[in-house]
């Protein structure tokens, strides 16, 4: 049996909502990590390809200032704003750093030379930026090495470059470093210089996702908020709470469940009213019934007096009159409870019912069966326990249970009534120190018609269920002493137990039964604590 239901728990999983969410949650979250993770890496390629270009650049360019800076003097320095502005444009900008020979370290540098000219400021913050990340230091130990660079900087008119490359020239002067920067879309729109995450279109792209991931979450958020106000609804209805106004219409926030909403208003609606109409037809039924059956009782009452006793067929035929009479009473009155337990199931009471109060009232009212049949009752009942389930249901409940562990106990013997808590359901136990049941019809007296009586009550009458047949099913004859399956004191139609099954169940509890070791019979009945 396991199998089965662990194929169906994954089967739910699969099909609830709330793992939906969760697998859409998971696929949002991981979706824009891989495509991150894909992009960011062709855009380290395209990275590394501008970067060499840039350096390729720089290289060129440092070759041809070498012949003019191996040679230079002190005289050159004036005109290097010339010769660097032969290979800038206004897109690429050169600098020329120069640290003069017996000048150690690398604050020896300092820039000679721009192109386009650059404020002070801004060469001295650049200055600082490659001092800060080793760049120059690396080159006052071996003034050698083409370096690509990739640092933003931002200019004293507030425009953006990037530093490209760094390409030293050694010279008897003193070590020479070329500085190439650009200020082309194609490097400003690229990632260099900065994380890949703030790049224009990685930022547009993420706030285009987050807004269709926000979108889509709030549409299963608010259809699943929907449902658990249905389902709140549903409880208040089936609970009998709040002023009865609530329909799951007024509820509803989602245009596309409105007619959902209105098809389970109607529905409530209809189960209502087949409930109250069930219920008032079984009491307009059974009222129609007795009233002709109490008039006979009564009509039968003159002819009693009138026929005298030698007639020996007189009197067996009233006495036969009288008995169908108790047997159609019955009969109406078994009619009456079944329309009622079927309302029952249609619209289930469920209000707070203090069950240990229920139970010492209705107890009490056994005082005088129980002395007439020298039986003894043991109460063993937790207090101010409360469930969620009508009075009237409850009651019945109860008196079945009771009356059949009653029915079955021999004189002298005990009856145990036992009601506590167990987490959060009422557990109710009544034992009887009877027959008990043979183990093959445990299950079965839960069943509708099944009654299982002793072999002496079988020999002495033979027994008729509600469809006015006996158990072979065959039509017993009128004038043959009959009567209900069950004891000669009270009429059993083997539904008592059926209706505790359907009662319990119907306001979400369960009801077992069991032998006991010692003899007798434990029905168990497991109900919901309101809480």
């Amino acid at each position: 049996m396991a199998q089965p239901r662990a194929k169906t728990g994954g089967r739910w999983l699969l099909r609830s909502l709330a793992s939906r969410l969760v697998l859409v949650s998971v696929v949002f979250i991981a979706v824009p990590i891989l495509i991150y993770q894909q992009f960011r890496a062709a855009d380290e390629d395209k990275q590394t390809l501008l970067l060499q270009s840039a350096q390729q650049q720089g290289q060129l360019i440092a070759r041809a200032l070498e012949p003019l800076l191996a040679k230079a003097d002190a005289t050159l320095l004036t005109r290097l704003g010339e010769e660097l502005a032969r290979f800038a444009d206004e897109n690429t900008r050169l600098k020329l750093l120069l640290r003069p020979k017996g000048v150690p370290g690398a604050q020896g540098f300092y820039y000679v030379g721009a192109a386009p000219q650059a404020p002070n400021v801004n060469l001295d913050i650049e200055r600082q930026r490659l001092l800060e990340q080793g760049i120059l230091a690396r080159l006052a130990d071996t003034c050698s090495g083409n370096q690509p660079l990739a640092i933003r900087l931002q200019t004293a008119s507030g425009a953006l470059e990037v530093l490209t490359s760094i390409t030293p020239i050694n010279s008897p002067f003193g070590c020479w470093a070329v500085v190439t920067s650009h200020s082309t879309p194609t490097y400003l729109g690229s990632s260099i210089g900065q994380p890949y995450w703030q790049t224009p279109e990685v930022q547009a792209a993420a706030l285009i996702y987050l807004a269709m991931a926000a979108l889509v979450l709030l549409l299963f958020l608010g259809v699943w908020s929907n449902l658990r106000r249905f389902g709140l609804l549903a409880r208040q209805i089936g609970n009998h709470d709040g002023n009865g106004r609530s329909s799951f219409a007024e509820q509803n926030t989602v245009p596309e469940l409105r007619s959902v909403a209105e098809d389970f208003d109607r529905l409530v609606d209809t189960l209502r009213s087949s409930a109250d109409n069930l219920r008032r037809a079984a009491e307009d039924n059974a009222h129609a019934f007795k009233t002709p059956i109490a008039v006979i009782r009564q009509s039968l009452e003159p002819l009693k007096r009138i026929i005298p006793g030698s007639d020996g067929r007189g009197p067996r035929a009233i006495d036969m009159i009288d008995r169908s009479l108790d047997r159609l009473d019955g009969l109406v009155s078994f009619a009456r409870r079944m329309d009622e337990a079927a309302a029952d199931l249609l619209e289930p009471p469920r209000r707070k019912v203090d069950l240990s109060e229920l139970l010492e009232d209705m107890l009490s009212g056994y005082a005088g069966l129980l002395a007439e049949r020298h039986l003894h009752l043991r109460l063993l009942i937790t207090p101010h326990v409360v469930v969620r389930a009508g009075e009237d249901l409850l009651e019945t409940v109860v008196e079945n249970i009771v009356e059949n562990a009653i029915s079955f106990s021999p004189i002298d013997g005990s009856i145990q009534v036992r009601l506590a808590r167990s987490g959060t359901m009422a557990v109710l136990t009544v034992e009887d120190e009877g027959p008990g049941v043979d183990p093959s019809n445990i299950e079965r007296i839960f069943e509708r018609y099944f009654s299982q009586r002793d072999a002496t009550d079988a020999a002495e009458h033979r027994t008729l269920d509600a469809t006015g047949t006996d158990g072979g099913r065959t039509v017993v004859p009128f004038d043959q002493p009959v009567q209900p399956a069950g004891t000669g004191d009270s009429l059993h139609f083997g539904i008592g137990l059926w209706i505790v099954r359907r009662n319990i169940e119907a306001i979400g509890g369960r009801v077992t039964a069991r032998n006991r070791d010692a003899g007798g019979l434990l029905i168990r009945v497991d109900l919901p604590m309101a809480l």
